[in-house]
């Protein structure tokens, strides 16, 4: 095997301990799905944008609470804290875009969406458990469009373990009266190829700051070989999280005074998921090959929240549920989302050059039902004050083709048209309206083999993503004529490998005409038509093998301009937009011998402000204030006994550094003390 076929390894892979001939094994999948980077050697040497990877081993080795915690080695990545639920509702933002509940970023699983929707609300309120993961790849360029709308910042798509033959458990348990229960069990079929197994977790923890959860998550995964040229599989996922949390934080004298107990007792936060997804492979010929996939989920979100009376720098007062008046709000919804998507991938020769096509289709549909519920008690049962039916459709139709221009130069035009439309029900008034739209999405990118430890690659694309339901069309069902969410974003990088030492560098710039600030039933934001802004910086990773079992890896992500430009509804002119730290950086020194594997890593977020007039200092209540820069760092430990049993144990926030993570939505929000959790997983046969 040449060496730039082996180039393009998974950026952690070298540093983490794995060389890119494994990593490309650990990423082998019998079973259909869609992948956003692939599993070919040499599939990331054709991506004319940044790509990382995180696959089973250095999941392995990280000892991740959430996958949030994963995305937090990513460069260009910033994931900001979730009130505490330990990774149950991500907040990620890329390449400087506010991570308020990752709206700016496509989420996920297996090639299938994961937001509760796209068109109508996409604020993630779910994210899959960690442990089931095999691996985590994020896309970042041209190359995005592909997958959906509100990809703006980048896609990340986790994928779901392969089910093996046999019988394992694994157990852990930390600090803050965390437990983890996981049983894997799967076989396969000799005469028919087909293979199944199930996934099944139970965790619980008190949190620490007494905002516990309690959360179950069940996976069933097969499939089978139904021609000599084309397989079948199919998913099941049940997931339920009952979470004490609230959009209430700590005044500044709680967390200044350290105080630990939940500053919203009474509110909570459940969730229930179930997603099928469906994935069909077809090796039609030996240059041509079609995808599909047909996923459907339902997902409940229950926000119950109790009223608040007044703040001040020494806490929240609630009103009282003393059966008087109403002081408990539902903020319940259901969503459901139904789509089918379908690729076909396509090697020929013409006009006397080698050409790679992809052509694809979706069909998508959703649905939510939005209610609002009053309770005079702290019962999660209540009038209901507010009930919409919405619904949203889509029809996209992607194509790319790779031009090899030469064996080493290759230019990759594509396109995306999105048309949708977007209605609002009110129930109780009997209003409703819709909004339609379609759009274009031009890209171009390519990619340069300057030698065979050194590739360049760029791109220029169009950003896009839709208004959504809420902003879109206003309560009385009026269509307020938003145009989409755009920007002109572009990239420019390097990347290489040679036996000891890989490197990924990259420039980039999102160039917004208009940003749209989607408006929030439960926070009770008002809507923003829109405005400018601007966001330019760099990425550079680099892995380097010291010997003797030791490695280093590093990453940096600086971005010193993400800020306003004009005036507008969302921002003063040269401030710097919310929740975007200008660098960001990671650093693991890691060692392995002998079935032995520990990581000391430090992870550094400079300082930010939650608010656009940028306020420095802290008001009363603790919603302002400059977020100051912090360095945490862990330690993990890994130990293979035999080829049975594994112990491991992990050690986060080491020195127990005390911080804020955010202001926002209500008050300070701090982040992880000192934690712990250690385990061990035992394969029967």
């Amino acid at each position: 095997m040449k060496l730039q076929k082996l180039a393009w390894a998974p950026r952690l892979a070298l540093a983490l301990g794995c060389s890119a001939l494994t990593c490309a094994n650990a990423q082998e999948m019998d079973l259909p799905r869609i992948d956003i980077v692939g599993k070919e050697v040499n599939a990331l040497s054709k991506i004319p944008g940044t790509v990382d990877i995180i696959n089973q081993k250095q999941l392995e080795i990280l000892q991740p609470l959430s996958l949030q915690d994963a995305l937090k080695t990513v460069p260009g990545v910033h994931v900001r804290g979730d009130e505490g639920a330990l990774g149950a509702i991500p907040n990620i933002g890329i390449r400087g875009l506010n991570p308020g509940r990752s709206q700016k970023v496509l989420l996920l699983e297996d090639g299938a969406p994961i937001h509760p929707s796209l068109f109508i609300s996409n604020a993630s309120y779910y994210s899959p458990p960690v442990d089931r993961m095999s691996g985590i790849e994020v896309l970042k360029g041209a190359s995005g469009l592909q997958y959906g709308p509100s990809n703006i910042g980048g896609v990340v798509n986790y994928l779901t373990k392969t089910p093996e033959e046999g019988f394992k458990v694994t157990a852990k348990a930390g600090n803050y009266g965390y437990r983890l229960a996981q049983i894997e069990a799967g076989g396969k079929s000799e005469s028919n190829g087909a293979i199944a197994g199930l996934n099944v977790i139970k965790s619980e923890s008190n949190s620490y700051q007494s905002n516990g959860y309690e959360m179950t998550d069940i996976l069933f995964k097969g499939g089978m070989s139904i021609a000599k040229n084309q397989w079948m599989s199919l998913k099941y996922t049940h997931y339920d999280n009952d979470i004490n949390i609230s959009y209430v934080g700590l005044r500044p004298n709680q967390y200044n005074n350290r105080t630990s107990s939940n500053p919203a007792p009474n509110d909570s936060f459940v969730t229930q998921r179930n997603a099928v997804d469906l994935n069909h492979s077809w090796d039609m010929s030996p240059d041509a090959k079609l995808n599909t996939l047909v996923y459907w989920s339902k997902l409940g979100r229950d926000f119950w929240r109790q009223s608040i009376s007044s703040r001040s720098a020494d806490g929240t007062i609630f009103k009282p549920c003393n059966g008087s008046s109403e002081c408990m709000f539902g903020r319940n919804r259901e969503f459901q989302m139904l789509g089918i998507d379908s690729r076909l991938m396509h090697a020929f020769k013409a006009f006397g050059l080698r050409n790679e096509a992809e052509l694809g289709v979706r069909l998508h549909t959703e649905t939510q039902s939005n209610q609002m519920l009053a309770s005079t008690s702290l019962a999660r049962s209540g009038r209901i004050t507010t009930h919409e039916e919405n619904k949203a459709n889509s029809v996209a139709l992607y194509a790319q083709n790779r031009f090899l221009i030469t064996k080493d130069f290759a230019v990759i035009p594509g396109i995306r048209v999105e048309s949708y439309n977007q209605t609002r029900n009110n129930v109780l008034t009997e209003k409703s309206g819709g909004a339609k739209n379609v759009e274009t999405i031009p890209q171009i990118g390519a990619t340069l083999q300057v030698t065979p430890d050194l590739q360049l690659y760029s791109s220029i694309y169009k950003g896009f993503a839709p208004a959504q339901l809420a902003t879109a069309v206003s309560e009385q069902g009026v269509d307020q004529q938003l145009d989409p969410e755009r920007s002109t974003n572009m990239e420019l990088g390097l990347r290489g490998k040679n036996p000891s030492f890989t490197y990924d560098a990259a420039v980039f710039s999102m160039n917004f005409s208009n940003q749209i600030v989607n408006q929030s039933l439960a926070m009770g934001i008002n809507k923003a038509n829109g405005g400018k802004s601007l966001h330019q910086g760099a990425e550079l990773a680099l892995g380097l093998l010291l010997g003797a079992g030791w490695s280093v890896n590093g990453n940096a992500t600086y971005i010193p301009v993400a800020k306003y430009v004009g005036s507008s509804s969302i921002g003063v002119d040269g401030k710097r937009i919310p929740y975007t730290p200008k660098l960001i950086s990671n650093l693991g020194l890691n060692y392995q011998r002998n079935g032995f594997n520990t990581l000391l890593s430090v992870n550094y977020i400079d300082s930010q402000f939650p608010d656009s007039a940028n306020t420095v200092a802290s008001n009363t209540i603790g919603t302002l204030g400059e977020i100051p820069a912090v360095v945490t760092v862990n330690w993990t430990a890994n130990y293979a006994v035999n080829k049975h049993w594994k112990v491991f144990g992990v050690i986060n926030n080491l020195f127990n550094k005390r911080f804020i993570y955010s202001r926002s939505p209500d008050g300070i929000f701090a982040g992880a003390p000192l934690n712990f959790q250690a385990g061990m997983s035992y394969q029967f046969f």
